[in-house]
């Protein structure tokens, strides 16, 4: 844990640095964006007020965290070394697909995304859009449970806090869009600001997608992978409009939990909980991802004759007169 502390320390002036960086060159540019290319002076300040405020809540966090990982290390038959260069690496990629698994739940998961959204609100995406993060994480014990297979192979518990710190600094810098595409094998394999775009876009395209952290192979693999062909819409589908950063953080949760006061049945209930956001009770029979669709119709023109009787008569029939019957 003490890793994981001096390493927050000393990225907190690294990230300023970068930010001020960024902000001045959106200004020096000499054909500059209608919105400044993304760049807000208010909605930055709410970034980093809700960073700020976040830090208090993170004790919480690592306390519903912490014994769960820790009693899992306790109970590991052995324990690896921490001087092994390929424990290392076991340790990192474990903690990147772990943080893939969690994050797509905060996604699909609308207890989860109550959490979350505070992240995707901002309908600019610069370098203070990756700190807006929120104050209490409702899936902090999913995390954890995540982490125990880690754990029980021997990784030692400081090293999944310290794997897991160093996904969540590779995300800072690739909140930009001052980083074009890179070069195609690192576009191929590891997370980007092109990649993380997509991420943040809420036009249809781009919906759900691209969740990794370090690596993007997750995301190619377990198809939510998709590539930045059009121009990004950030925000959320029903933008918030608020710079308060209370509002910002619990928006989700007050619309759930309304939601969840105004189901008529415990199904109901649970679905608006557990199910995706979006999700309504008037849909609860209706599989996901459908719509019921309407009966096909035949259309029978006036015009045509019924079948012949033998006796060059016709047959009445019951579609006479009818423009239209189900098939």
């Amino acid at each position: 844990m003490q890793e994981t502390l001096r390493l927050g320390l000393y990225a907190i002036p690294a990230f300023l640095l970068l930010m001020a960086v960024e902000f001045i060159s959106y200004h020096r540019e000499k054909e500059p964006k209608a919105d400044r290319a993304g760049v807000s002076a208010r909605d930055a300040a709410t970034s980093l007020s809700i960073y700020a405020i976040g830090q208090l809540t993170k004790p919480l966090n690592h306390f519903i965290q912490l014994p769960v990982v820790v009693i899992a290390a306790a109970c590991a038959p052995h324990t690896l070394s921490s001087s092994d260069w390929r424990v290392w690496v076991a340790a990192l990629v474990l903690a990147d697909l772990a943080y893939y698994a969690q994050h797509r739940m905060g996604h699909r998961i609308r207890l989860l995304w109550a959490g979350h959204s505070v992240h995707h609100s901002s309908r600019h995406f610069n370098l203070s859009t990756a700190v807006r993060l929120p104050w209490l994480i409702p899936g902090s014990f999913l995390t954890a449970v995540a982490d125990i297979p880690m754990a029980l192979i021997g990784i030692p518990a400081w090293m999944i806090f310290l794997a897991h710190s160093l996904v969540l600094l590779f995300q800072y810098p690739i909140h930009t869009e001052r980083i074009d595409r890179l070069p195609g094998p690192i576009e191929f394999v590891f997370n980007t600001p092109s990649h993380h775009r997509v991420h943040h876009g809420a036009n249809n395209p781009y919906l759900d997608k691209n969740y990794g952290g370090i690596l993007i192979v997750w995301d190619r693999m377990f198809g939510s992978y998709a590539e930045e062909t059009e121009p990004v819409r950030y925000g959320l589908t029903t933008n918030i409009d608020t710079h308060n950063p209370v509002k910002a953080n619990y928006h989700e949760f007050t619309g759930m939990l309304r939601d969840v006061r105004r189901a008529r049945t415990w199904r109901g209930r649970a679905g608006y909980l557990f199910g995706p956001p979006g999700w309504r009770e008037s849909e609860a029979a209706v599989p996901p991802g459908r719509t019921p669709a309407p009966a096909p119709s035949v259309v029978i023109p006036a015009s045509v004759p019924g079948p012949d009787d033998g006796n060059g008569g016709a047959v009445p029939t019951d579609r006479e007169n009818k423009e239209a019957v189900p098939a």
